[in-house]
């Protein structure tokens, strides 16, 4: 389940928390885009950078202990040397990409997820008719979003026949055909926890502080346009 549908379904867990980090106070248009079609032979799912982690996440549980072509970049601040198995590491301000074209299993990739859960992965990979992929580059920081940007979906993709997977991302109306959805998060309180209200360490107060505020969807689904808000503290 995407981290939207679990904010949504009440569901707060750590992955929710992670996603929210990086987030100041303000108002943050145009983000978790979602451009869904559905078809005959399955789903094409199409999204911003903010659900490629949980994405490769859903494949890698399909894969399993099979093993496929896994392509793409590894992206951390973190020496990770010792723990991929890697190409290249291309590093730009103390970001390190760390190129990957190797076989894997599903099993390894999420052993990888749940030991980095900070770190950024852009990899693309098949299990079957299932293809995902990510653009190996790192996601745009988390500044306030502007009304006239314009939207463009395309970080990451998946073509999929599982129906849940497209129910997740489009849980409005499960028997669509084409979905364009989009976020606004609006983080009205930065909750510093009160032992940390008077700390230096300002990494570990934006770590762990939580967020609240609301999350402010607009889905446009089959010509019909639906807004809903829910708020959340995570």
């Amino acid at each position: 389940m995407n981290f939207i549908k679990k904010i949504f379904d009440n569901q707060i867990d750590n992955s929710i928390r992670l996603q929210f980090q990086k987030f100041s106070r303000g108002e943050f248009k145009n983000r978790a885009l979602i451009e869904a079609k559905k078809s005959k032979s399955g789903y094409k799912i199409k999204t911003s950078a903010e659900f490629a982690n949980e994405l490769i996440g859903i494949m890698a549980k399909k894969l399993g202990e099979r093993k496929t072509n896994v392509t793409g970049a590894i992206i951390s601040t973190s020496d990770l040397k010792n723990e991929i198995k890697f190409k290249e590491i291309k590093q730009f301000r103390g970001v390190k990409k760390y190129l990957i074209d190797n076989e894997m299993s599903g099993k390894e990739i999420l052993e990888l997820l749940e030991k980095f859960p900070k770190t950024f992965f852009a990899l693309s990979f098949s299990d079957g008719e299932d293809v995902l992929k990510i653009k190996p580059k790192s996601p745009k920081s988390g500044k306030p979003g502007k009304e006239t940007e314009e939207i463009k979906v395309d970080f990451c993709s998946l073509k999929t026949s599982d129906s849940e997977i497209g129910k997740s991302f489009v849980f409005e109306k499960p028997d669509f055909n084409n979905a364009l959805i989009k976020h606004t998060f609006l983080i009205e309180k930065i909750e510093i926890p009160e032992e940390l209200k008077n700390s230096k360490d300002f990494a570990m107060v934006r770590e762990k502080s939580k967020r609240a505020g609301k999350i402010i969807r607009i889905a446009n689904i089959d010509g019909k346009e639906e807004k809903r808000e829910k708020e959340f503290s995570a």
